[in-house]
């Protein structure tokens, strides 16, 4: 059911409004919207008010607009939306989903390998190693290590999903990197996955990959219990 809108910024409720409504399966993927006189009705706002706010979630993809026929459900997610909800979940939550997929990849990694892959993932280490203190540098030198770890994989579906959840990758990092609270994985941790997987060794990988941020993992919920 349309909630009805009352006072505050009416294009944004309206926006969250027709987003929580498609989110909840008031229309299904591919059903079409009711026209905008209807939908103005519903929420209380003027005919232009709802044409923005479909033209916004058109945009992010969730919303189809078809000239002359009217507007579709094209998804019942907002991807934007969605990463900016992953953000505000807790570190612990966001350590243990990349953990997941990292070990994933490093277990493909493994056993699909080539040598330009090994070729990115030791010039990213070599380069971490060599940032030092420098903290932003060695930062940026271990997302491109485990953004190349993924792309070893050969898994075109996990290389999607590892880059969409990303932003929360970035926050981790630099979390366990700045924390003095959170052990922070080593240079040798890294090289000893490295090495697992230069060796095609997959069992050796996962558990490397798995334990590189338990402790870090472990702290955090030491502090929530």
């Amino acid at each position: 059911m349309l909630k009805r809108i009352r006072k505050g910024s009416l294009v944004e409720t309206a926006i969250e409004s027709l987003r929580h409504a498609i989110e909840h399966h008031q229309w299904a993927v591919g059903d079409r919207l009711p026209v905008e006189s209807d939908l103005s009705d519903a929420l209380g706002v003027s005919r232009n008010t709802v044409r923005e706010a479909v033209r916004v979630l058109a945009h992010v993809g969730m919303l189809e607009t078809r000239q002359g026929d009217g507007t579709y459900v094209r998804a019942t997610r907002d991807a934007g939306e969605t990463l900016r909800r992953i953000s505000r979940t807790r570190l612990a939550d966001q350590l243990e989903v990349r953990i997941m997929l990292e070990t994933e990849a490093a277990t493909l990694a493994a056993s699909r390998r080539t040598d330009q892959d090994l070729r990115a993932m030791t010039d990213a280490l070599d380069a971490r190693a060599r940032a030092g203190d420098d903290l932003p540098d060695r930062i940026r030198h271990d997302e491109t290590f485990h953004h190349a770890l993924v792309i070893a994989s050969h898994n075109s579906a996990l290389a999607e999903l590892y880059d969409y959840f990303s932003h929360a990758i970035s926050q981790t990092i630099e979390r366990t990197e700045t924390d003095a609270d959170l052990p922070e994985p080593s240079q040798e941790e890294h090289e000893l996955l490295l090495a697992a997987i230069r060796r095609r060794d997959p069992a050796k990988a996962e558990q490397l990959a798995r334990t590189l941020l338990k402790p870090s993992l472990q702290v955090l919920k030491r502090k929530d219990s």
